[in-house]
């Protein structure tokens, strides 16, 4: 049995914003596994992942036999952490899904993140995320800290878990 081909992964480019909006909108709709729980419109994404001043990065993860994106990770700068750190999020094509994804993105992130002199990188995850919670804790994130009882939309609360990984 041949190994499969490696997942491509590069800079995001605006080229790929509606592939990515139809990703994250897909989760959003699913429910239970991101904060967001408002469409993008393919500008408000553009804005997100390609205009922010607090941009350090973005990814985008290609299936390596048509080119299509199948995920993206996004890394930030954030107010409530050290200026040395980045805040991370996530996102990979619900269905079909392509193993192997998150590692490829991960990859790609925390290299540019060490390059960037970054000393740690936060993840923030809802509690009920358990395959978000897996796989950064299969990226080496440990427990770091939790904020209780955030409400959704609708009222109910969801702790938010933060993971942090030193670099």
């Amino acid at each position: 049995m041949t190994a499969p081909a490696p997942i491509p992964v590069r800079p995001t480019e605006a080229a790929d914003i509606a592939a990515l909006t139809a990703i994250i909108n897909a989760i959003i709709a699913i429910g239970g596994t991101t904060a967001y729980e408002d469409p993008f419109t393919e500008e408000r994404l553009a804005a997100h992942l390609l205009d922010d001043p607090r941009l350090i990065c973005c990814h985008t993860a290609h299936n390596p036999i048509d080119g299509m994106p199948v995920g993206y990770q996004v890394l930030k700068s954030h107010p409530d952490l050290s200026s040395d750190w980045g805040d991370i999020a996530t996102f990979a094509r619900p269905e079909p899904k392509l193993p192997g994804t998150g590692r490829a993105l991960f990859a790609a992130t925390s290299a540019f993140a060490r390059a960037q002199g970054l000393m740690a990188i936060n993840a923030t995850i809802r509690a009920d995320n358990e395959s978000g919670l897996g796989y950064y804790g299969k990226m080496g994130f440990e427990d770091h800290a939790v904020t209780r009882a955030v409400p959704l939309r609708d009222g109910t609360p969801v702790d938010r878990i933060s993971k942090r990984l030193v670099l």
